[in-house]
C-alpha cells in the first residue's frame, strides 16, 4: 500500500477528472467510516493529487476547462426555474378539504345509499322521511366527529349540508318534477331528502 502512488490509492488512472477523482475520494471516506488511520490515508492521497494536478497545471500540461477559467461566460439560469413553487390551494381551503382513505367515502356511502333506498320505496303516508334525515344526520354527525374529534365543526357542517339539501333539493324538483318522477321517486320532499344524503356524504368523505 505504501508504494502506491497518490492516483493508486484513490484507485483513479492519472488522466482521471477532477470529478472522476472527487468521487473516489468520497466513496473510499465512505467505505472506512470510523477508521481514523485509513481516512488519513485518503485525505493524503487526494492532497497529494491536488497538489500534482497544481503544479501540471502551472507547467502548461492541463488545460483548464473554459467553464472553470471563465465561469462568467457560463449561461445564467432562467430567473422562473429558481422561483419557488406556489402552493397548488389557498391555506383555508387546505384547512378544510381531507384526502380521505377507502374506509371514510366506502362507510357514510354505505348508509346514505341505504337511506336513500329507504326514502325512494318507502309507503305513502309513513313517517320514513324524517325519521331518515334524523337517522342521517346522526351518521354525518359520527364520521365528521371521528375525524377530527371536534364535535361542534361536525354539527356545523352536518346542518349545513341538511339546510342546502332540503331547501336546493325543493328548488330543483320544483323545476325538474317529470324528470325525478322518471327516476321513480314520487315527490319532492323524497328527492330533497336524496339530494340531502348525497351532499352529507360528500361532507363526510371530502371535508375535516
Amino acid at each position: 500500500m505504501s508504494d502506491q502512488n497518490p492516483y493508486e490509492k484513490l484507485g483513479v488512472s492519472e488522466d482521471a477528472t477532477f470529478e472522476d477523482i472527487q468521487n473516489a475520494r468520497s466513496r473510499l471516506l465512505e467505505q472506512c467510516k470510523g477508521d481514523i488511520k485509513r481516512v488519513e490515508l485518503v485525505e493524503a492521497a487526494y492532497d497529494a493529487v491536488l497538489m500534482d494536478r497544481l503544479r501540471m497545471r502551472q507547467e502548461g500540461k492541463i488545460k483548464v476547462p473554459e467553464r472553470i477559467r471563465y465561469p462568467e461566460r457560463r449561461e445564467q439560469a432562467p430567473e422562473q426555474e429558481s422561483l419557488p413553487k406556489r402552493d397548488q390551494s389557498p391555506a383555508w381551503l387546505s384547512r378544510i378539504l381531507d384526502k380521505p382513505t377507502p374506509g371514510d367515502v366506502v362507510l357514510p356511502l354505505v348508509w346514505y345509499l341505504g337511506l336513500s333506498a329507504i326514502c325512494i320505496f318507502y309507503q305513502t303516508g309513513a313517517q320514513v322521511l324524517p325519521l331518515s334525515l334524523i337517522l342521517g344526520v346522526g351518521v354525518s354527525v359520527y364520521f365528521l366527529n371521528r375525524k377530527e374529534n371536534r364535535l361542534g365543526r361536525a354539527v356545523l357542517w352536518t346542518f349545513a349540508g341538511l339546510i342546502i339539501g332540503l331547501i336546493g333539493g325543493g328548488l330543483i324538483a320544483g323545476a325538474l318534477i317529470p324528470q325525478i318522477f322518471m327516476l321513480g321517486i314520487k315527490n319532492s320532499d323524497q328527492f330533497s331528502t336524496v339530494l340531502t344524503f348525497i351532499l352529507l356524504w360528500l361532507i363526510n368523505s371530502f371535508l375535516r
